[in-house]
Formats: structure tokens, sequence, C-alpha cells
């Protein structure tokens, strides 16, 4: 049975101190995880098990009960901080630091042995073969006992964890691997309603009052996926209370209820989720797709005084939610279509798409780019009106979309512009979205 190693470490590409982006899925894959395969264990990383910012059980676990674990300090992040605090409140020895070659370490653990890894100008690793080389030694010293823990170093004697225990925990982690990688599969179909039946069959044997809070999570986002609304929320409403009020599982609760056109449910939810948690970009940019779909529906049953009252709560709850934090493009986007559906000349309208379009350019030069992204570039292009910018973006968004529904929203804006007089051409972009579903 092979040893587990915990690996702590930033996901995706993130910006160090020195201001160069890291490619941390690189350095996972061409070189930490090689090397703790070469010295016979099994790697578990960080950010599979973080959902949303949820701290849970299974994370917990993971950090007390490995056999081994690896803390890449490089950018300072502050989940790994608080990761290698526990474990080394709980472990003596068997855990082992890397960060990329160059880059200053934070103050606090700046005295502390680590490992350094080289990194190609484009932020990706390089030069792997010596890395790995040290960290399999490093992780077969590690197995002959040597305190590293400096909290350990300066108490001693500090209570051990028993065997059992780490036992009970090995065999859980594993199952909850096969879990993932059965949902996964699920995913992976085609078809949503064969994607739904394949979920509900895994649900089936999930005690879910008893489950992992990160099962949970991917059982239901497994849901979300096959577009199945209702047994997203049924699932939710089953989850137990602590998982149940999270602000990420409440938020998908607004929008699966929204989806399941039980939208007066889901406004309740999402506006009780803003007074106990304040404003988030998030939470006002579900609800206001929430108000948003009521002034869709108000307009196409002719009833003009209840779609006006929709779409002026629609976009004064976008704006809400792009006001607090202006690097979240998705509620500006969505507040600026609706503006210049209300009225094309409304001054806010040439205030807001530039900052807009700011906002997404920025952190598309970041590297940490989503579906929602190329969506905003291609209604940003369809509001300015410039076609050839708008199907190249389009394009970008059928190739990063990871869920049909997300098609299917974009898709339905640029309907509503077609509806009020817009271009042919914008016609056909919602037709390439629909097409990119399959």
């Amino acid at each position: 049975m092979k040893p587990l190693c915990f690996v702590l470490m930033p996901f995706g590409s993130k910006p160090a101190a020195s201001g160069r982006l890291i490619d941390f899925d690189s350095v996972y894959s061409k070189a930490i995880r090689p090397a703790v395969e070469a010295g016979g264990m099994e790697p578990i990383r960080a950010d599979e098990e973080w959902v949303g910012g949820l701290i849970h059980k299974p994370m917990f676990e993971r950090l007390l009960l490995c056999d081994y674990a690896i803390a890449d300090l490089t950018t300072a992040n502050a989940n790994v901080f608080y990761e290698l605090g526990v474990r080394h409140a709980v472990r003596p020895h068997t855990t082992l630091l890397i960060f990329a070659e160059g880059e200053r370490l934070p103050f606090d653990v700046a005295a502390a042995r680590g490992l350094a890894y080289q990194l190609s100008s484009t932020g990706r690793t390089a030069k792997t073969k010596a890395f790995i080389a040290a960290v399999t030694a490093g992780l077969e010293a590690a197995r002959t006992p040597a305190v590293d823990s400096p909290i350990y170093q300066l108490i001693g004697d500090w209570p051990e964890l028993s065997d059992s225990k780490a036992d009970a925990f090995r065999d859980r982690a594993l199952g909850a691997s096969d879990l993932k990688a059965a949902l996964a599969r699920a995913r992976s179909k085609k078809i949503d309603d064969e994607k739904a039946a394949a979920v509900r069959a895994i649900e089936d044997g999930i005690d879910v009052g008893a489950a992992d809070a990160a099962v949970l999570i991917d059982l239901m986002l497994s849901f979300r996926a096959a577009s199945a609304w209702n047994d997203v929320v049924r699932l939710i409403e089953s989850m137990p209370a602590p998982i149940r009020s999270q602000t990420m599982v409440r938020e998908q609760l607004g929008m699966a209820l929204n989806r399941a056109h039980r939208n007066e449910e889901a406004e309740s939810v999402l506006q009780e989720l803003i007074e106990a948690r304040g404003a988030s970009p998030e939470t006002c940019g579900i609800l206001g797709r929430v108000y948003k779909d009521r002034y869709l529906a108000a307009r196409a049953d002719h009833r003009d005084d209840d779609a006006h009252g929709f779409r002026t709560l629609a976009i004064a709850t976008y704006l809400r939610g792009f006001e607090v934090d202006w690097r979240d493009a998705y509620p500006g986007i969505n507040a600026a279509q609706l503006i210049h559906a209300a009225n094309p000349a409304d001054p806010r309208l040439g205030e807001l798409i530039p900052v807009v379009t700011y906002a997404v350019r920025r952190k598309i030069a970041a590297g940490n780019v989503d579906y929602w992204d190329h969506a905003t570039l291609l209604e940003l292009a369809v509001l300015g009106g410039d076609e050839g910018p708008a199907r190249a973006a389009l394009a970008d968004a059928r190739a990063a979309a990871s869920e049909p529904w997300m098609l299917d929203t974009t898709a339905q804006t640029l309907d509503s512009i077609v509806d009020r007089g817009g271009p042919a051409w914008v016609g056909d972009l919602a037709l390439g979205l629909r097409a990119g579903r399959g």
C-alpha cells in the first residue's frame, strides 16, 4: 500500500512577488507529481479538496493524517500557509518545502530549508530532472524521521495521531477519489438526460447525510453540468446544515431555483444571503439574472409595466455587484446589456463599457481565463457593432464552455438584441453558440 503525500500549492496561473506569472498546474504535473510517484507515493493535491473556500473535515484529515506533505511557498498563498500551519502543528516531520528559484520567500519561512525548482520564460517548469530527483530524495530521507516542524522543534513532545485514524482516513480518501472519478465520467456524457441519469445512479450509493463535503459539492456541480436543476435543488436541501449554509452552496441553490422557474424562491434565497453576508459580484450576478429572466418573461407577455420594473431591478442589482469589485466583469457586462436595451443613449453605458472591457482584458492577461471572459468580449463586440471581433470571441467562447447552459445563457442575451432590431449577424452568433452545445 503506497503512502499518501498531500501537496499544498496554488492552482492555475498566479503572479509571484516578482511579477512573473507561474503556471502551477505545470509545476504539479511536470515536476511534483512525477517526483512523488518516483518516491513510491500517491499524490493528493490540496486544491482538489478546497471547494468555494469551504473548509471541511476531509481537508483537515489530509493535513493531519497524510503520511507526507509538500508545500509550495512561492506566492505566499494564504490557503497554503494556513494548511502548512495546521500541518506543522500536528506532524513533527515528513513535510517538505519547495519554491520557485529566484522568488523571495516570506520572512516567516525564509530560514526554513526548501528545494527550488526552475521556471522557463513562460512561467512553466524547466529542467525538471534535477528537481524531481531532489524531491524524491527528500521524501526518501523523510522516511527516517527528523523533526522539520518549528512547533515540535520548540516544544518537543506533542501528541501523536493514532495509526487507526490514519487507516480510516486512507479508506475514506481513496473512496472519495473513486467517487470523483465516477462523477467525471458521468459528466463526460454528451446528452444531458444521460448525464443526469448517470449522476443519479452514483448518488444512490451515497449517504448524503454523512458524505464528505467535497463529494457533495462535486455531486451538486455534476447535476448542474447536466442542467438537472431540480436535482440540484433536491440535493442541496438534503445536505447537512453546515454545508447547506455555505455561501457558494446558497448561490448555487438560488441559480438552480431560477433555472427551474421558481424565481420568487430564488430571489428570496439570494436576498437573504446578501443580508447575511453582504453583496458580492457572484451573488448579485445571480440575483440580477433572476430579475433579468423575469423582465424577459414580462416583456414576452406584453406586461410592459412589469417588464420595466424588473429591468430596473436587474440593472441596479448588476451594478451593485460590479461596484463591489470592478475586477469581476460579469455583473458589469450584464448591466451594460440591459442599459443598452432600455436606452442606448444612457450616459451610464458610455461610462460602463470601457471599465468592463478593461476588467476582462486584465483578467485574460493575468492568465486566469474562463468561459465568461470570452462571452463578455463577445457581448461587448456586439454592443459596439464589431462583427469581426465578435466572431473571433464566439470561437473562443465555444472552446472554453465547460457546461451547455453557459452557451444557452449567452445565446439568450444575443436573441434579445436581435428581437430589438439588432443586425442579422448577431442571430448567426446565437445559432453558433447553440451549435457549440453539442
